[in-house]
């Protein structure tokens, strides 16, 4: 009798612009963020002949080049199926197709390697009794987008295939709406030269930041994301100051492209980190004296929300648009941030 084959998924990817000679340490620097694959694993599936580049079957030492297409077969392990778990959720909307949740900071979107419970995805699944839009997965059902773990703010599941494949369709061509509140170090300001200086920095109407980069993984650090202007991914952010507070302000931020950490790496790039983002921010203070410098150091996550999410309803036509409240950390840090007169 045959053995039956393992269950296993296809990652494919190209290689970006100048990548190293190795397969090996081409592969870890451009496979997606999203497949969770730490060099170790790579070279076990390398070693298994699990990795192809144009449909041959490739090595560790073999030279790869630009556009390059690679796929990798990952086995997928015989762990349990992600499980319901009664996890309380903010919904702000439901239908037969599709609801729309409030993540709280803190929780994962979709099981992954180090975070197998505690998700989004374990929480709608009691919410449905199972369910949900298969298409993304066993671990990713009826996911379309996502937020970071320590972000908060609204999302759209699908419920069914239908609402999936639409929902995702607006999303690739960029046409739902996403506005994000971000507190940042400084005070973007279009007279500043240095602003004026940065490559991809300009100014709309004199008064929105663009930032217009390319996005690709960072070179040492494959957790982290790093502007790039020779291969990657198009990226384009826009921001606006809400309120200043001398040496931080809040920021309403909006996203013409959706990349992994898009506002995060673009705001750092321009010399205003988030406050609170232990990857990009740098450790980055407010100086000694200033009403909520201590509310700064303490802050526990990035300061960035999703507050609102538009989309055309993939089912029924509907223009959709929803907006969640700013989170009581946020809050709290902005009122540190006003001082005790209300305006620093």
């Amino acid at each position: 009798m045959s053995g039956t084959v393992p269950p296993s998924e296809i990652v494919s990817f190209v290689i970006a612009v100048d990548p190293p000679s190795r397969l090996d340490k081409a592969i870890a620097r451009d496979v997606p963020v999203e497949a969770h694959l730490s060099r170790s694993r790579l070279a076990r599936l390398i070693a298994d002949g699990a990795v192809t580049v144009n449909g041959a079957v490739a090595g560790a030492r073999d030279r790869v080049d630009w556009g390059d297409r690679v796929a990798i077969v990952v086995p997928i392990p015989d762990d349990p199926e992600t499980r319901p778990e009664d996890i309380p959720l903010s919904v702000l909307h439901e239908d037969a197709d599709l609801i729309v949740v409030d993540k709280p900071a803190g929780m994962v979107v979709h099981p992954a390697p180090g975070s197998p419970g505690g998700t989004l995805v374990n929480a709608l699944l009691h919410h449905f009794g199972g369910a949900l839009s298969g298409v993304g997965g066993e671990r990713r059902p009826g996911i379309v987008h996502r937020i970071d773990k320590d972000t908060s703010g609204l999302l759209v599941v699908a419920k069914s295939d239908a609402a999936h494949h639409g929902l995702a369709a607006q999303f690739e061509a960029h046409s739902a709406e996403r506005r994000y509140l971000a507190v940042v170090h400084g005070v973007p300001d279009a007279g500043d030269p240095r602003l004026r200086g940065t490559r991809g920095i300009s100014w709309e109407q004199a008064e929105i930041l663009k930032i217009t980069t390319r996005l690709a993984r960072h070179r040492t650090d494959r957790q982290k994301q790093a502007v790039t202007w020779d291969g990657g991914r198009h990226a384009v952010t826009r921001a606006r100051v809400m309120q200043g507070f001398g040496a931080a302000a809040l920021l309403e931020c909006w996203l013409e492209t959706g990349r992994t950490h898009q506002i995060r790496v673009h705001m750092a790039h321009a010399g205003h980190a988030l406050v609170g983002d232990p990857t990009y921010g740098g450790g980055r203070r407010l100086p000694r004296g200033h009403p909520g410098a201590d509310a700064v150091v303490a802050f526990p996550r990035q300061a960035l929300h999703a507050r609102t999410l538009g989309f055309v309803h993939p089912v029924t036509g509907d223009d959709m648009r929803f907006a969640s409240p700013v989170p009581d950390d946020m809050e709290r840090l902005l009122a540190a941030l006003a001082g005790p007169d209300g305006n620093s």
